[in-house]
């Protein structure tokens, strides 16, 4: 082997073992290093509909369920596009055996549901009043939208980030200190949905066989953000 060869992998061990002698040094003591957490907090309305709609039937043909079922479902989906407010989309649909007694294939069941969602309270309602006099209303169900929430919780995140300094700042004169340093800070979010507060009218019925709109209050949400962090109090 030739003479530099050798000094490089000389100079290379060397440097390894520099390496993993400062690895092995332990980190300097930290004192007057104290942990804490902050949350704020604010309450959103909800701004966000989401709601479903579904038909059920029963016939002893499994062709003849499945064409009533998706005239149904293709009539629901055809009122829906009036509707430009709401966004609208198929959902789950399913056909099973019901048997009688001896397990004697007695017919077939079968239920088909769309699922709305719309930020427009009042179109939504309208289509559901309107599309409850073919399909059963299954749920209904409401949140803040993905947007709105975003844009609260980068309002909180500065919210809380300065709460956190604030806390600090508190945490420092009680030690007599000089000043501190952030060791580390997590910022994370969270929402709480209570149950909405929300309210449907009666399915009331014409001689036009017109159901009456539902009228909706939607609650509001609480949106949480939480900074946690440690930090080091330096000595005057």
């Amino acid at each position: 082997m030739q003479p530099t060869h050798w000094l490089w992998l000389s100079l290379a061990a060397s440097l390894w073992l520099a390496a993993g002698a400062l690895a092995a040094e332990p980190a300097p003591p930290r004192y007057n290093t104290v942990e804490f957490q902050v949350d704020v907090q604010r309450e959103v309305q909800n701004d966000l509909l989401n709601a479903s709609l579904y038909v059920e039937l029963n016939d002893a043909s499994a062709a003849a369920l499945a064409n009533a079922i998706n005239k149904s479902v293709n009539e629901a989906l055809r009122v829906a596009k009036e509707y430009k407010g709401v966004r609208v989309r198929s959902g789950n649909n399913q056909t099973y055996p019901v048997y009688a007694k001896g397990n004697q294939l007695q017919g077939w069941r079968g239920r088909a549901e769309i699922r709305i969602e719309s930020k427009d309270f009042g179109a939504a309602s309208a289509l559901i009043g309107k599309l409850q006099a073919m399909m059963q209303l299954g749920n209904i169900s409401f949140s803040v939208a993905p947007e709105t929430r975003r844009a609260m919780e980068e309002e909180l995140i500065v919210e809380a980030i300065g709460a956190f300094k604030a806390r600090a700042e508190i945490v420092k004169t009680a030690f007599a200190g000089r000043s501190y340093k952030v060791q580390r800070l997590n910022v994370a979010s969270g929402h709480n949905l209570p149950q909405p507060r929300f309210a449907v009218a009666r399915s009331a019925m014409s001689s036009a066989q017109e159901v009456t709109a539902p009228s909706f209050e939607a609650g509001v949400s609480q949106l949480t953000v939480t900074a946690n962090g440690a930090i080091e109090v330096v000595e005057k």
